[in-house]
């Protein structure tokens, strides 16, 4: 950000359940900041964060975005803040760990009436998996019926361990919210609680110096200053976790907010990034570029835009990078700052900060570039596919059209797959959930203008014998000249697991010539990939061949290939084929009083359950808690 030194730039992500109230919040603070010019609504369409069709018509949000701006506090100092809105609805939680990638702290909101989500978990144990150590909490919704502040710290407490310190605190009217660290009058009904946490932040912060706990220890009166940078320490390391308390649409606890996250949460310079290979990114301006890919848009109007956040060195309009991860080049045209809708120029980005990149010939999401070819950062980890739909174009005109339009989405959001199934011959549209598969699907349509049916996928059976079973062809042709003649007598019978031979010779006398088993082998591979009950492949069997006969002139390798293959499937028939299903592994994360219907419904769908694991408090102060199943597919 232009005029802004990287230590006072503040990169977060706004993280949290679905409904929790990020996007209000952060439609109440870039209203504060002056990027818009009302203050957007959600419900009524007009919130700057959510702006694409399929998030306004759903009302919640689908992609992760950017917002940047600068900020005066209040005792003077210039900073610069990045805040990425995250989707908490559970089928878009790929963009909730691009965003959790790009950000150096997170904010996770709460909202007081529903208190702590399985969204909530989710997104504190990716901060784990992200490596996200700074993080704060601001509690929403505290002007609903039925809610408590301090049942909501509570759970907050409970779910996240005694280091979550209130910073800002309401009044039981919520008439005004008490910034602990900065306020010079407080009311007195709040009076002690404000005392209370303010020795407990000191406290905290004496703990990340050995002076200043020697100076706590000894009753000594820290400074402001020591207070200030020893809870920075202490956020950064994630030993305390300031919580704030905000209602974004009445302008409640705002400013406080934005003063706690330009004093309280880190810089780039605190949060130790490492390449693949495990050496620090350096921050510094004047350190090598390297910056990470997080999100790839497909604009109308400018094309495909690469959002790159920025590590560490500068990155600058016209300078040419390596992309390391295709160690290929890449030109930078221009730099854009996006801010929702509205977009502008950049001449150059510093660490910390968040452009977009328009028309880069190939790159993509989770890819680094640099201006040292030997930079790679850790590639994303991304959550594998749980719902599958066969695609289909609904006309000839979008079928010529439905390969790029596939492609085009798929690029965007790297949680969604497209795969040719050469058994079935269907083109399957794999995602997180159907909610993501029918956002795929109108992209499609409102991008490419292609439309589509979605169909449940066939079923990739695949046949097996129980039994032995007999199989014999003679395969005999004369039609002038040269005929065809290949006789073959085999054995089908089901194959031991410990058995790695499928295909046993047990020829002799040389009835069938060496140089045909060969071709009787090609013959059985191709028969197998059709069984005799449905069409399906065949797996897990035996043969043996044990007699056949040959002609001196007309036997060839393709009429003992053909005899092979009628005779194999004259002897599936005769060992009492099966369809076998495809297996799947599921693991379940739920509360123990559920324990006894998901068992029932498990055991209902002919589940087998392998053994249980409890959960411990330990893990609970952890955020490790229930889990829906489809999160945990593998």
């Amino acid at each position: 950000m232009k005029n802004i030194a990287v230590s006072d730039m503040r990169t977060t992500a706004l993280m949290g359940h679905t409904g929790s109230g990020k996007t209000t919040l952060l439609d109440a603070v870039l209203f504060k900041l002056g990027l818009n010019d009302r203050l957007g609504d959600v419900n009524n369409g007009s919130s700057m964060c959510d702006t694409s069709d399929e998030e306004k018509s759903r009302n919640i949000t689908i992609f992760a975005k950017p917002f940047c701006g600068p900020y005066k506090s209040s005792g003077g100092r210039q900073a610069g803040l990045v805040l990425i809105d995250t989707p908490g609805f559970l089928d878009f939680y790929g963009q909730a760990i691009a965003g959790a990638r790009a950000a150096d702290s997170a904010i996770i909101v709460v909202d007081a009436a529903s208190g702590v989500q399985v969204g909530t978990q989710r997104a504190w144990r990716c901060c784990d998996r992200e490596g996200i150590q700074a993080r704060a909490v601001v509690i929403t919704g505290l002007d609903k019926d039925n809610t408590d502040y301090d049942s909501a710290l509570q759970a907050i407490k409970g779910a996240f361990g005694n280091g979550c310190a209130p910073v800002a605190i309401p009044t039981p009217d919520l008439s005004e919210v008490v910034d602990v660290l900065a306020a010079k009058e407080v009311p007195d009904s709040v009076a002690a609680q404000v005392e209370e946490v303010k020795g407990s932040l000191v406290e905290l912060a004496a703990e990340t110096d050995d002076t200043l706990i020697e100076k706590f220890l000894d009753g000594q009166e820290l400074s402001p200053d020591e207070i200030a940078n020893g809870l920075v320490e202490a956020v950064a390391s994630g030993g305390c976790i300031p919580v704030f308390a905000c209602v974004g649409s009445k302008d409640f606890g705002i400013t406080e907010l934005l003063e706690g996250i330009v004093r309280l949460l880190p810089g780039p310079e605190h949060r130790e990034r490492k390449t693949a290979e495990g050496e620090a990114i350096a921050t510094g301006a004047d350190a090598p570029f390297v910056g990470q890919v997080w999100r790839v848009v497909n604009d109308p109007f400018v094309g495909q835009m690469t959002f790159t956040r920025v590590l560490g060195g500068t990155l600058k309009a016209d300078m040419e990078v390596q992309n390391t991860s295709r160690k290929q080049k890449e030109k930078i045209g221009s730099l854009l700052i996006v801010n929702g809708s509205k977009q502008e120029p950049a001449d150059a980005a510093s660490a910390g900060d968040i452009v977009a990149i328009p028309k880069l010939k190939d790159t993509h999401v989770g890819e680094t570039l640099s201006s040292d070819a030997g930079t790679v950062c850790p590639k994303l980890d991304f959550p594998s596919p749980v719902l599958f739909q066969a695609v289909t174009a609904k006309t000839q005109a979008d079928e010529d059209k439905i390969g790029t339009a596939l492609q085009r989405v798929v690029e965007e959001d790297p949680t969604l797959h497209v795969v040719r199934n050469t058994e079935t011959h269907e083109m399957v549209l794999q995602g997180l959930g159907d909610v993501h598969i029918d956002v795929a699907v109108g992209l499609m349509k409102s991008r490419s203008n292609v439309e589509v049916s979605l169909d449940t996928p066939k079923v990739p059976y695949r046949e097996t014998v129980t039994s032995t079973g007999e199989g014999h062809y003679k395969h005999k042709k004369q039609s002038g000249g040269r005929g065809q003649y290949g006789e073959v007598y085999l054995r089908v019978e089901p194959k031991d697991p410990n058995d790695e031979e499928w295909f046993v010779d047990a020829i002799v006398g040389g009835v069938i010539p060496g140089n045909f088993i060969p071709a009787v082998q090609k013959g059985l591979v191709e028969g197998m990939t059709s069984g005799s009950m449905a069409g399906f492949p065949v797996t897990d069997v035996k043969i043996t061949v044990y007699d056949g006969s040959y002609h001196d002139v007309d036997s060839s390798e393709v009429a003992f290939k053909i005899a092979a293959s009628r005779a194999l499937r004259d002897a599936l028939s005769n060992a009492k084929p099966v369809l076998l299903e495809p297996v799947m592994s599921v693991k379940v994360m739920i509360p123990d009083q559920y324990m006894g219907d998901i068992n029932g419904d498990l055991n209902h769908r002919r589940g087998k359950i392998l053994p249980t694991r409890g959960q411990n408090a330990a893990t609970r102060n952890q955020g490790i808690g229930c889990e829906e199943a489809r999160d945990c597919l593998s």
